[in-house]
Formats: C-alpha cells, sequence, structure tokens
C-alpha cells in the first residue's frame, strides 16, 4: 500500500477463481484505487493519479458552488440539467464551447446565420445567443469562447428568468470555471495535427501558506493555431490567460478573486455560397474572402470578485462583482448569388457580389450579484431558502460601415488574393446603455422524506437609452419592469428516483440585446411559459443514470411585422415546442462507460392575429430529433503500466428539413500528449484523438 490511509478504505471484495489481474480489478471496484504489479508476485496499490479517466456525472453540486440558486442535489432538481465535466472535455479533445455542448440534446448550433459573429445557439427550439454566462452571471461578448478556464459545462433546459434574469426562453448555459485548491498540482496537454493544428494548454495549482491559511493560487494558459479541413485559407488563431487567487478555503470567510483573458485573430469563412436550393456545386475548399483582408479579431477581458461568509451554519452571504469589457473587429465576406441568375446560367459566367459585413464594437458590462442562503424549519417544514438582489450596467458601442467597389468572384475559380479595393462609408455609429436591477426569493420546501415544493419569485427592471448618430440620426428610451415566477413538486418514492413536475415563465424584452429600433422600441417583452414533468433516477455505484422529461414551452405573443405598417412590429403571434428528451449515463463494468441523449422537438407557429397562412409551420433552424453518443473503454493497467490508450466513439447529429446554410463543414485531426503532476503522482502520458471541428449546421453532424 502506498499510504497506511488505504488500508481503511472498504472493498466490495472477491470469491471464485479468477486470474489476479481479474480479481484485483474486483477488488478494487469502485474504491478509488487503482494498482500496478511491480514483479511477478508483487502488486502496488495506490489512489488513483489525477490523470486518470474518470466519468463525472451531472452535478446540481457543482452547478450550486457557481450559482447558489441551486440549492438541492441533481436527483431532486425539478429541471432537466446536464453537465459536462472536464473529464468528458479532455477525453474528446474539445477546444471550443460549441464543440462541450454537442455533448447535450436540445441544442442546435447556428453557423453564423444573419451576420453574428460567436457562439450562437439554440435551446429546445429558441434562440439562446443572450443566454451564456460565467459562474451565474452573464457573458455578453460575441466571441468563441474556448473552455481551457471551464471546469463544467452546465445547460438548464426551460425557463430560468427567475434565476438567470432576462432571457432563457430555451433555456441557459452557465460555464463553472476552475478555481483554486488546497493541493498542488501542475498538468498540461499539446495537440499536433493536421491542417497546421497546434494548441497547447497549462493548468497550475499552489497552495500559498505564506498568505494565510486557505490562501492558494491557480493559473490557467492555452495557445492555439490551426486551419480547418478541406478549407485552405481559413484559420484559427487564439491565446488564453486565466489566473485567479483564493483565500481563506476552508474558513468561514472565503474570498476569490480571478482575471480572463482571451483573444483572437481568427480568418473568418462563410463557406460556399447557396444556389437555387442547395450549396453550389464547386469544389469543397474554394474559398470567397480576402485572405488578408478578412479578419475577426477580439480581446476579452473578465475580472471577478467573490466573497462568502459563514454567518452560522444555517446561514451564508455571499457577494459577486465582475466587469468586463469585449472588443471586437471584425470584416467577413458573404458570397452572393446576384439576381438574374437562372438554371441556365453556365456555372463558369456567374460573378458572385462579395458582401462585406464589418463591425468596429466595444461592449462592457458591470454586474453585482448579492445572496443569501439560509436553511430553518417551521414546525414540520423544512426549508432552503435562497434570496439575493442584483444591479447591473451594460454598454455597447458599434460602428458598422458599408463597401462599395469590391471585386467580384467568380464562383467556381475564386481568387482569396484578389487585391482589396473597396471603399468604406460609415453608416451606422451605436451607443446603448442599459442599467438592469432585479430582486428575487427561491423557497424549497421539504415534507418529511418523499415530498418537495418550491416556489420562486423575481422582478426585473431593464433601463434602456439607445442612440445611433450618423444621419438619419435616431434615439429611443424603452423600461421594461417584469416579474417572472417557477413552482414545482416533486416525490421521491425511494431514496433513488424522483418525479417532478414543474412551470415557470420567462421574458425577452426588445433592448434584450442592447439593440432598439424604430420596428421594436414601443414592444413590451415577448413572455414565455414552460410546463415540465419528468422523472430521475440514480442506482448505486454509479451503474445506471437515467433522466427522462416531456415539457411544452410557448411564446405567447411573439413579434410580427405590422399589418398596417411593415416598418413596425406588433406581439400578436404565438410560438408552441412540445418536446420529450432522455438521457443515460451507464458503467457496463468497471471499464466501459456509455453516455447518452436524445430530443425530440415539434416547434410550430401555432397562431397568429395577421397571418394565418404560416399557422401550423416549423420553427427555422429547428431540428426535430437531436441525439448523441458517447462510450469510454479503459484498458488494463497491466497494458503499458501506467501508459492508458483509450477507444471512443461518437456519433451525434441533427436530422431536419433542408436549411440554408452560408457555411462549409471540416474536421480537422489530431493527436494530443497530456502530462499531469501532483506531489504523489507520477508523470504520465495519453494518447487520444483530438481536434477541432469547423462550425456547420449540416443536418446530419458525424
Amino acid at each position: 500500500m502506498s499510504s497506511e490511509g488505504i488500508r481503511t478504505l472498504a472493498s466490495p471484495g472477491v470469491s471464485g477463481v479468477y486470474t489476479a489481474d481479474k480479481a484485483l480489478q474486483k477488488l478494487l471496484t469502485d474504491t478509488g484505487l487503482t494498482f500496478h504489479f511491480t514483479s511477478s508476485n508483487a502488486v502496488s496499490v495506490d489512489l488513483k493519479s489525477v490523470a486518470t479517466s474518470v466519468e463525472v456525472t451531472t452535478s446540481v453540486e457543482a452547478l450550486a458552488a457557481s450559482s447558489p440558486k441551486f440549492s438541492q442535489p441533481a436527483l431532486e432538481t425539478p429541471q432537466t440539467i446536464t453537465a459536462v465535466p472536464q473529464a468528458v472535455m479532455q477525453q474528446q479533445g474539445v477546444t471550443t464551447l460549441r464543440d462541450a455542448l454537442r455533448n447535450v440534446a436540445g441544442i442546435s448550433l447556428a453557423a453564423g446565420e444573419g451576420g453574428a459573429q460567436g457562439d450562437n445557439l439554440t435551446i429546445r427550439g429558441f434562440t439562446a445567443r443572450n443566454d451564456l454566462f460565467i459562474d451565474g452571471m452573464r457573458d455578453f461578448g460575441s466571441y468563441y469562447r474556448d473552455p481551457f478556464n471551464t471546469q463544467e459545462v452546465e445547460v438548464l433546459q426551460g425557463p430560468s428568468s427567475v434565476t438567470f434574469g432576462r432571457g432563457s426562453t430555451g433555456g441557459v448555459v452557465n460555464q463553472a470555471t476552475k478555481t483554486p485548491g488546497l493541493s498542488r498540482f501542475l498538468s498540461g496537454e499539446a495537440d499536433f495535427g493536421t491542417d497546421k493544428t497546434r494548441r497547447g494548454s497549462l493548468d497550475f495549482n499552489q497552495p500559498l501558506n505564506s498568505l494565510g491559511k486557505g490562501a492558494a493560487f491557480r493559473l490557467n494558459v492555452m495557445g492555439n493555431d490551426g486551419g480547418v479541413a478541406g478549407r485552405d485559407v481559413a484559420e484559427n488563431r487564439r491565446f488564453g490567460i486565466a489566473p485567479s487567487l483564493a483565500l481563506g478555503l476552508g474558513t468561514p470567510t472565503r474570498w476569490t478573486f480571478s482575471y480572463f483573458h482571451q483573444n483572437a485573430d481568427d480568418t473568418p469563412d462563410y463557406g460556399i455560397p447557396w444556389l437555387f436550393n442547395g450549396p453550389a456545386p464547386v469544389a469543397h475548399n474554394n474559398y470567397y474572402g480576402f485572405r488578408n483582408d478578412s479578419y475577426l479579431r477580439t480581446y476579452d477581458d473578465i475580472g471577478t470578485a467573490k466573497v462568502e461568509h459563514d454567518v452560522s451554519s444555517h446561514l451564508t452571504l455571499r457577494n459577486q462583482v465582475r466587469y468586463a469589457n469585449y472588443v471586437r473587429d471584425v470584416l467577413v465576406t458573404e458570397a452572393q448569388v446576384p439576381a438574374g441568375v437562372t438554371l441556365a446560367t453556365p456555372l463558369s459566367s456567374i460573378s458572385l457580389t462579395r458582401h462585406l459585413i464589418g463591425a468596429d464594437s466595444t461592449e462592457t458590462y458591470l454586474d453585482e450579484q448579492l445572496d443569501i442562503v439560509a436553511h430553518f424549519d417551521t414546525g414540520f417544514l423544512r426549508h432552503d431558502f435562497v434570496a439575493g438582489i442584483e444591479a447591473g450596467r451594460e454598454t455597447s458601442d458599434p460602428t458598422r460601415p458599408t463597401w462599395t467597389n469590391v471585386p467580384n468572384a467568380n464562383l467556381l475559380h475564386p481568387n482569396p488574393d484578389d487585391p482589396f479595393s473597396g471603399t468604406e462609408t460609415i453608416t451606422s455609429i451605436v451607443h446603448t446603455t442599459a442599467i438592469s436591477s432585479a430582486a428575487y426569493a427561491l423557497d424549497t420546501v421539504k415534507i418529511g422524506k418523499h415530498w418537495d415544493f418550491t416556489g420562486g419569485i423575481r422582478w426585473d427592471r431593464l433601463d434602456a437609452d439607445y442612440s445611433q448618430t450618423v444621419a438619419p440620426a435616431t434615439a429611443f428610451h424603452r423600461v421594461d419592469n417584469m416579474p417572472s415566477w417557477r413552482a414545482a413538486a416533486v416525490y421521491k418514492p425511494v431514496a433513488a428516483g424522483s418525479v417532478y413536475f414543474s412551470a415557470g415563465t420567462s421574458f425577452n424584452p426588445s433592448a434584450e440585446s442592447l439593440a432598439l429600433s424604430a420596428t421594436t422600441a414601443s414592444l413590451p417583452p415577448e413572455k414565455n411559459r414552460t410546463f415540465e414533468a419528468g422523472t430521475k433516477w440514480d442506482m448505486p455505484r454509479n451503474r445506471l443514470s437515467l433522466r427522462a422529461s416531456v415539457f411544452q414551452t410557448k411564446k405567447l405573443n411573439a413579434r410580427e411585422p405590422d399589418p398596417a405598417n411593415s416598418l413596425l412590429n406588433v406581439l400578436a403571434g404565438t410560438q408552441r415546442v412540445n418536446g420529450a428528451q432522455v438521457e443515460m449515463r451507464t458503467r457496463l463494468n468497471s471499464r466501459w462507460d456509455l453516455t447518452g441523449s436524445y430530443a425530440l422537438l415539434d416547434a410550430k407557429l401555432a397562431s397568429s392575429n395577421f397571418y394565418p397562412l404560416p399557422v401550423g409551420a416549423r420553427l427555422a433552424n429547428v431540428p426535430r430529433n437531436t441525439f448523441n453518443f458517447w462510450s469510454t473503454y479503459r484498458f488494463p493497467p497491466s497494458l503499458g503500466n501506467r501508459l492508458r490508450r483509450e477507444l471512443r466513439l461518437q456519433p451525434h447529429g441533427q436530422f431536419h428539413s433542408a436549411t440554408r446554410s452560408h457555411h462549409a463543414a471540416g474536421e480537422a485531426g489530431a493527436g494530443l500528449l497530456g502530462f499531469q503532476r501532483d506531489g504523489e503522482a507520477s508523470h504520465q502520458r495519453a494518447y487520444r484523438p483530438a481536434g477541432e471541428r469547423h462550425q456547420s449546421d449540416q443536418p446530419l453532424l458525424l
């Protein structure tokens, strides 16, 4: 034994006739221990190294660390919540938030529709572009997120305005960051692959006893540079650094200070143009932009300070303050087929318009959250009570130009090295400032061992000022005050399972994305409502974890063009998504783990006061079926002793009717070499497939 403490750990035991290797596997099942032979008749037993691949299940406990509004264990939380832990992201070689989200059914990844940059997705049929959070606070920037500083990606499906504020019609994505701990370790990874793929990351944690009890420092660093398979010009280049300092860990008063920086200098790709009813029949590597004049540059800086104080064992106060600054400079080319092209037009004669989309913008975000968490009894009722207030200030100052005299591109033979000779004219200079404030309260009441009842209410105020100073200058001001509520009941027939029913609301104000116009400035918020029923089961020793739910989400007053004035919108439509979702995690044996999920979304326009013809039509960009599957098998230690090799298979996909796509897809294969080291674990290396997928909205993703 490597330490005397290991001798006290419980083992399930083993009996029967087995080889020594097989007997030891059974003897150490679910103990957190591993073994290796030091000679033909001697074996060493030790704690599993941090570098060993271990499946981590969905964890509301981890979510509670980044957002105290979730006070119950995963099994008793009446909402569909899926976590993608760091272990899974490492196994898959995930290098973008988009790829991490491919592990969650019910999510559809967009590919820059509408000229948008940055992570763009829908959850349960509704856009979630503005519903991205870091440790429970909004992450507003338009950039492509790298998970180098992410401990876990958490997807909460269903309206969440009570806990996260405006938006969240279909749900939210929360990124739980890595935080300092009291153990010393150093780990790193290096990726190399096709299409000049190069990536390195480092994770270092060091206790700092000189700063007092419970002090620790952690540093994460990342560098990424690579092309896109099949797309000769497109490149992704980014760098990130994230230091954090913790004081007082393990004491009643805990401080955490963190800083996050990520910058990118990409050559963006709007892919192959759409011709009639499909992608143009051209070479897959055709690039229609300008090699040296197409760019997406982002600079994102986020500073956070958090303090938690345990007043008593039943009462905790928490305050978190954040300032973020997001800078974006972009010029991308969208190849457009000009009017007059017919089926009879020879492809070689088609000259495409290079439509340039440009912006130079700065967004800022200042926010403070104060929370109180209390546990108390009133008679035979046990309460887990959470309340808080929030206040924030957000700004957005984009400048947008238009371009003329841009050289065209031949459909069959575009030249990315064409000299760029366009003429720029500034057409929009926008300044938006939004002041937000909110107060909320949530209470979970336990009655005996079998029943939990949850109720919550929140009030939000959003005061937005918008101005556009280029002629014709415009200015708008809008104030929205909106309540949200949530109610749920959970029945636990046995300790391993629960059945729940929940209902909740959310809202989408006109200034949700810090933009107003004559079309939307006079409109109250859109209102949404969801009903969900589900069940959750966790079998002992992680043998099986099962989640299933059915739900209905309605947007009760969707925006539609005013039939009397097409320049205005009215609240006159109803959008409805009926769905079902199932998630399964199972451990077939001590070495083989399987994870899978499936979602069925029936998304339709349910009614319209002014446009009856589209009623019944499917909502755009909502696949009817989404699924994912992930399998991990760990070979026995005898194969190479400390050297681990893992075989993995992950088909995932979306099936839906054909939709317009401006992007091509590809994947760069890569190999990964990693190491991890702490005070006792030995140096280890691992090999696994890796690579960064190019963003795509193709009907089938494999």
